[in-house]
């Protein structure tokens, strides 16, 4: 683990949440005590229709509220989007862009990713910028060359350890159940790693980069060890504070 860097457990609620799931996330803000919050970042991520009562309800706790997603533009005629200052005025401080889900479901290109990177910086908020290749392309013994090539793509220069957080996801092990070895995601991470230095010097050794897919309480420790795994983005687990704090307690 690189101790020189804080790591951020992150919860990517998804689509899911109503107005009553503020009770879960009470639970959650309440169970992380001011000394873990010593050594660890939390941010949930919920659905924007509860952005700003997530924000409200996280007023004098140490958790952050982020969001799923933002259009590329900061206004305009674009019916059911939402741009990162409307996402940041409604409280987040951080926006997931790139997730494999919106790149699957709506052809979002590296570009795009792109766009939308400095979209959220445009509105102080932080970009999330997710990365990760398919079963398929594991299988093929590609796995390094296309988190690469989205890597070099989707994360726009000027990218830094204040602006910018990247999130690694093998899409193969979201929501399967399936994880990779330590191993595996040692691999990744220091070949991600080792292309944020080539890019951005001492900003790169800085980034956090976080491991996402299938990450659950009785992993998380063995995950979070790794090297340069600097954190986790959950996503099911995310949904119930007993989960959570059980990922949380890797940093404990």
């Amino acid at each position: 683990m690189t101790h020189t860097v804080k790591p951020l457990v992150a919860g990517n609620w998804k689509m899911n949440g109503v107005r009553s799931s503020l009770a879960e996330f009470a639970n959650i803000t309440s169970g992380v005590s001011s000394a873990l919050a010593s050594k660890v970042d939390t941010m949930i991520c919920p659905p924007a229709t509860l952005t700003y009562l997530f924000a409200v309800g996280a007023v004098g706790t140490s958790i952050a509220v982020g969001a799923q997603d933002c259009h590329t533009a900061d206004k305009g005629a674009h019916t059911g989007d939402l741009s990162a200052g409307m996402l940041a005025d409604a409280g987040a401080t951080a926006i997931i862009v790139g997730h494999s889900e919106r790149r699957a479901d709506h052809g979002e290109t590296d570009a795009v990713v792109n766009s939308k990177a400095k979209a959220a910086w445009a509105s102080n908020t932080i970009a999330v910028i997710c990365v990760g290749e398919t079963e398929a392309e594991r299988k093929a013994g590609k796995a390094v060359e296309i988190v690469a090539g989205q890597l070099a793509e989707s994360v726009p220069d000027g990218a830094d350890a204040q602006n910018t957080v990247i999130a690694y996801e093998p899409v193969w092990a979201i929501g399967t159940g399936l994880t990779p070895t330590p191993a595996d995601v040692a691999e990744i991470h220091t070949a991600i790693r080792s292309k944020l230095v080539d890019r951005f010097g001492d900003a790169g050794n800085k980034m956090r980069i976080l491991y996402g897919g299938s990450v659950k309480p009785s992993n998380a420790a063995e995950l979070m060890a790794v090297e340069n795994v600097n954190g986790a983005l959950v996503g099911g687990a995310s949904l119930k504070a007993e989960d959570f704090l059980g990922i949380l307690k890797a940093y404990a």
